[in-house]
C-alpha cells in the first residue's frame, strides 16, 4: 500500500505529460518559457485571483511577499505553532520575530480570539495577556503581519481573522500550501480576501509537480509587480537592471508544463479526494478512542492529508501494528514549532501552546490519495480497530 500514490496518477496522464515535456524540449525555453505564463493564467482562472506569480518553491512563495512588504528586524509576525517549519522560518529568516498563536483542537488552525490576545500582548509587552517570546517582552515590537495556515486542506475562519487583522493594520498572507483546490464558503483558496496567498507544488501536494514549485496570488497590482521583480533577483526593466534585493525564485518551464497536464484532471481528483475522505469516515466510525478529521462548516477540504487523533500514548503501538500489516503512516507534525531547537532562543515553554502540543503527541496521518481503493481503506480501518481494541 502506498502512502501517496503518484505512480497511479502518472499512469493516467503519462501521454499528456510526455507531450508537454516534449514541447518544452522542442522550443528550448527552459527558463520563463511560454508554459509559465500559460500556467499563471490558468491558475488565476481556477482560483479567481487577479494575479498569480509562480516561483521555485512553496517556501519562496512565503518569503517573497514578506520581502515585498519590508518585513524585518523589530517586526512581529503571528504564526500557528502546528504547521510545517517554513511558515515560521521565513519571517525569522528576514529578522522578524515569530509570535505563535495556538490552534483550534478540532481543525488545527489558528484561532482568531487568540490572535487578538497575542497582538494585544505584543502591544502591551505583557505575557500575562498571552504567552510571548523573550524578544517581545524585553523590547517593543511592531505587529506587522499574520500568516494563517490552511492545515491539512481546510481554512481557518477567515472572516474573523481578517477582522482582527484590519483592527490592527496587519498584513495577511494565507499559507495555502496544503489547501490548493479547496474552498471556504464557496470561494477557492488563494482568493480569500487576504493581501496575498502562497501555495506549494511539492510533489505530494494536491496539485504537485515533479520537483519543487510554488506560487503567490494577489489582487494587488503593485504587490504583483514587486513579486515579479523579486523572483528574478530584484530586476527592473531587465534582469541586469537590479533595483532591489531579490531571489533566484523562478519556476522551471518543465515544472510548469507538468503542472499544466496535471491541472487538466485536478477538478476530478479533488472530487475523488472527497470521496476517499467520505469512505474513511464511514469505515472509521465507531472505533473507540479514535477521533476522525473535523471539517468546519463552510469548508470543503482539499484533503492534503488524512489525519486522525489517537488516545494519549497509543501512537507508537498503533504505528507498529499498522506497519506489520504493510500499512504506511506518517506524523504531521511530531513537534510544534515553538518546541523546535531552532526557536529555543525565543524562550517559549512547551505548555504555552497546549492545543498544538496535544495534537503533536497524538496525530497520525493515514494513507491517502485520489486513487486509494475502498479495500485499502477497509484494511486500514480494520487494523486501527484491532490496534485500539
Amino acid at each position: 500500500m502506498q502512502f501517496i500514490d503518484l505512480a497511479a496518477q502518472q499512469a493516467r496522464i503519462r501521454s499528456r505529460i510526455d507531450a508537454r515535456i516534449a514541447a518544452v524540449l522542442d522550443h528550448g525555453k527552459y527558463i520563463m518559457g511560454p508554459e509559465v505564463a500559460e500556467l499563471e493564467a490558468a491558475l488565476c482562472a481556477f482560483t479567481g485571483a487577479r494575479h498569480c506569480i509562480t516561483c521555485a518553491s512553496g517556501t519562496d512563495a512565503l518569503l517573497m511577499p514578506l520581502m515585498a512588504w519590508g518585513i524585518g528586524e523589530g517586526d512581529a509576525v503571528f504564526v500557528p505553532p502546528f504547521t510545517f517549519f517554513a511558515t515560521a522560518e521565513e519571517p525569522a529568516l528576514l529578522g522578524a520575530t515569530p509570535i505563535f498563536v495556538d490552534i483550534d483542537p478540532q481543525t488545527f488552525n489558528m484561532r482568531p480570539n487568540l490572535l487578538a490576545r497575542a497582538v494585544e500582548a505584543v502591544l502591551r509587552q505583557d505575557a500575562d495577556i498571552y504567552p510571548l517570546p523573550e524578544a517581545a517582552r524585553t523590547r517593543k515590537l511592531t505587529p506587522r503581519a499574520v500568516i494563517p495556515v490552511d492545515l491539512f486542506g481546510q481554512a481557518p475562519p477567515y472572516a474573523e481573522l481578517l477582522e482582527v487583522a484590519r483592527a490592527h493594520d496587519l498584513l495577511v498572507l494565507e499559507d495555502a500550501a496544503q489547501s490548493f483546490g479547496g474552498t471556504h464558503h464557496g470561494q477557492r483558496h488563494c482568493a480569500q480576501g487576504c493581501h496575498a496567498a502562497a501555495t506549494s507544488f511539492f510533489p505530494a501536494k494536491p496539485l504537485g509537480c515533479y520537483g519543487d514549485g510554488g506560487a503567490v496570488f494577489t489582487d494587488d497590482d503593485d504587490l504583483a509587480a514587486l513579486l515579479r521583480s523579486i523572483r528574478v533577483h530584484g530586476k527592473g526593466s531587465d534582469k541586469y537592471d537590479n533595483v532591489r534585493l531579490g531571489l533566484n525564485g523562478r519556476l522551471d518551464t518543465l515544472q510548469a508544463a507538468i503542472l499544466l497536464a496535471k491541472l487538466e484532471i485536478f477538478p476530478e481528483e479533488l472530487t475523488a479526494r472527497q470521496q476517499v475522505a467520505e469512505c474513511y469516515a464511514r469505515h472509521l466510525s465507531g472505533i473507540k478512542g479514535l477521533t476522525p478529521p473535523h471539517v468546519a462548516d463552510g469548508n470543503r477540504s482539499a484533503w492534503a492529508q488524512y489525519c486522525v487523533l489517537l488516545p494519549e500514548g497509543s501512537r507508537p503501538a498503533v504505528m507498529d501494528h499498522l506497519k506489520a500489516q504493510g500499512i504506511p503512516t506518517n506524523i504531521y507534525y511530531p513537534k510544534p514549532q515553538h518546541c523546535l531547537a531552532v526557536f529555543s532562543r525565543l524562550g517559549y515553554a512547551a505548555e504555552d501552546m497546549p492545543a498544538a502540543l496535544q495534537a503533536s503527541r497524538n496525530i497520525l496521518a493515514l494513507p491517502f490519495h485520489p486513487y486509494l481503493p475502498e479495500e485499502d481503506v477497509c484494511k486500514v480501518a480494520a487494523a486501527l480497530r484491532e490496534a485500539l481494541a
